[in-house]
C-alpha cells in the first residue's frame, strides 16, 4: 500500500467511516501481500469480493427493473452485465483512486498489478462487500448508486463500444477486424496494441494488458471518430 494514500482518505472519498476497520483493510488486501507475510489466506479480499458481487448485482438489478419498466428480461440482463463487468467496475474505481490503496506484495506491485482492471474491479467488489458488512444495504446501496449507477448510460456505451461498432459496420455493409500491431513489456506485464480495421483500412488503435482490452479501446476510438464524421 502506498503510504501517500492513507485509508482515511479513501473513507472520505466514499463517504463512510468504517466502524470495523478490519472490513476495509481486508477489502484492499491482495493475496500477494498476505503470502509475503505468511499470513492467513482468508484475510485477503476474495471472500468479501464474493459477497460484494452479490450485493452489487442485487442493487443494479433493482435499479434497472425500476428504471426501464418496458425493457424485457434479455435486454435487462445484457444491460446489467455491461454495468458490472470488469472494465466498467475498473472505470468506476478510478473515481476514488482505488488502485492506490491496494495492499500488495512488492513483486506484484513492481509489475504494476495494482492497475490491472481484473484486480481493481475485484477490489471494488470487495469494498462493496465491506460496506455491506459494516453498515448493511443502507450503506452499500448509496455507494453503488453514486459510483456505479450515476451516468450509467455513458459507462454502458464505453463497455459496449465493440458491439456498437460491429452493428454500425454491418448496417452499412462494411467489414471489421482487429489486428495486433504491437506489443511491449515482459510476459507477466505485456501491453498489447490492437488496430480496428474497417474495409481493410485502419481506423483507430487501442492499448491494454489483454488483447480484448486493447480491442475495446480501439473500438471506442473508432466509434467516436465515426460519430464525429471522421
Amino acid at each position: 500500500m502506498n503510504d501517500r494514500y492513507p485509508l482515511e482518505e479513501l473513507e472520505k472519498s466514499i463517504g463512510w467511516e468504517f466502524r470495523n476497520k478490519d472490513y476495509l483493510f481486508t477489502a484492499v488486501t491482495h493475496a500477494s501481500y498476505m503470502n509475503e507475510r505468511v499470513m492467513n489466506r482468508t484475510q485477503d479480499y476474495e471472500r468479501q469480493e464474493f459477497l460484494g458481487d452479490a450485493v452489487l448485482e442485487l442493487v443494479v438489478s433493482e435499479f434497472l427493473f425500476n428504471t426501464y419498466p418496458d425493457m424485457d428480461e434479455g435486454k435487462l440482463t445484457k444491460l446489467r452485465s455491461s454495468l458490472v463487468c470488469e472494465p466498467s467496475l475498473a472505470l468506476c474505481a478510478k473515481e476514488i483512486s482505488l488502485s492506490e490503496y491496494i495492499r500488495m506484495g512488492k513483486g506484484d506491485d513492481i509489475h504494476g498489478s495494482r492497475y490491472r482492471d481484473s484486480i481493481v474491479s475485484d477490489v471494488f467488489e470487495a469494498l462493496i462487500g465491506a460496506l455491506y458488512l459494516d453498515g448493511g444495504l443502507d450503506v452499500a446501496k448509496p455507494f453503488i448508486e453514486r459510483f456505479v449507477l450515476k451516468d450509467h448510460e455513458k459507462k454502458t456505451a464505453f463497455v459496449d463500444s465493440k458491439s456498437m461498432l460491429q452493428n454500425h459496420v454491418q448496417k452499412n455493409g462494411m467489414s471489421l477486424e482487429y489486428i495486433l500491431v504491437g506489443q511491449e513489456g515482459p510476459d507477466h506485464d505485456r501491453i498489447y496494441e490492437m488496430a480496428a480495421v474497417i474495409n481493410g483500412k485502419e481506423k483507430a488503435r487501442g492499448k491494454g494488458h489483454t488483447k480484448k482490452a486493447a480491442e475495446q479501446q480501439a473500438a471506442r476510438a473508432a466509434y467516436e471518430m465515426i460519430k464525429d464524421g471522421e
